[in-house]
């Protein structure tokens, strides 16, 4: 079953499929409510809906990033509620790259499940492509969602904070890679987190590299040689993956697992919960690129 990606045509077949699962993640930052108005008007046949902010992210504290995870408890009623058991193949899309879709897969892999994949290219591949789309709301019987932890998937703050002190960052061990456009990394422009720049010591690969213009992930030769480069001979088991808050990196450990390079972790608080303190460390520049 498909744990990466997964093509339109691939995915047409199963529609009517009760084991498998559709589920629409579009969203735009600067307008909450868009993802699910465009939804309610057209998307993949029988696709429900999951909003970034209600049903993929958890309430905010003054600690917190903009995306924190939700509980796990929460997180596995909204699986149930969306009709996933282990017995369902998932499909997550976005309106093109998948960083909200990839979001979802990793959340559901974070749960213990894998059979997961993201549609390449998004609802913009499967309009292209000419398939049917629906405007009718997709509906699926509850099923009890079990959830299996992978604490291992995770870092936090904590631990950044303890290797940017004892230089561990310095030497890419951990290996903290930033999705964010080089612009914000650099601290050039910072149009929604309120301190601009980066962690010391972390290195820049846009999740946007990861695409070709019409959002579909790049060749996995191409891939590949940019990946090689931001990870400079290390292993991607190195890796903490991080960005404003936890949502493009999830594009980034997609782009690392269709490479087989496993063992990448997630930093879900990132930038915008690492200023949430001023006395943390931040660096201009671009740095390690």
């Amino acid at each position: 079953m498909p744990t990466t990606l997964i093509e339109p045509e691939e995915l047409l077949p199963h529609l009517e499929d009760a084991d498998w699962a559709i589920v629409d993640c579009r969203f735009d930052l600067a307008d909450p409510d868009w993802g699910e108005r465009a939804w309610r008007m057209a998307h993949v046949p029988h696709a429900l809906y999951a909003h970034l902010d209600r049903d993929l992210s958890g309430a905010l504290t003054s600690a917190s990033g903009r995306h924190p995870l939700p509980t796990v408890a929460a997180l596995a009623r909204t699986f149930s509620r969306f009709g996933i058991d282990r017995a369902v193949q998932v499909v997550a899309y976005d309106q093109l790259a998948g960083s909200f879709a990839a979001r979802l897969w990793w959340l559901l892999r974070w749960l213990g499940h894998r059979e997961v994949a993201v549609l390449n290219g998004g609802f913009a591949a499967w309009e292209r492509a000419g398939l049917p789309v629906s405007g009718a709301p997709g509906a699926r019987a509850d099923r009890q969602f079990v959830p299996a932890v992978q604490a291992g998937m995770l870092a936090d703050t904590l631990e950044i904070e303890r290797a940017l002190g004892s230089g561990a960052l310095a030497r890419a061990a951990p290996l903290l890679i930033d999705a964010r456009s080089a612009e914000r990394f650099a601290g050039r422009e910072e149009t929604i987190d309120t301190v601009a720049g980066h962690i010391p010591g972390a290195r820049n690969h846009p999740s946007a590299r990861n695409h070709d213009a019409q959002g579909r992930f790049l060749p996995s030769t191409q891939l590949r040689s940019l990946w090689e480069a931001t990870l400079a001979r290390q292993s991607a088991a190195a890796v903490i993956s991080m960005c404003g808050s936890g949502v493009t990196a999830c594009d980034n450990l997609l782009a690392l697992e269709l490479l087989g390079l496993k063992g990448a972790r997630l930093y879900a608080g990132s930038w915008s919960e690492w200023i949430r303190d001023p006395q943390r460390a931040i660096a201009r520049g671009l740095g390690s690129v």
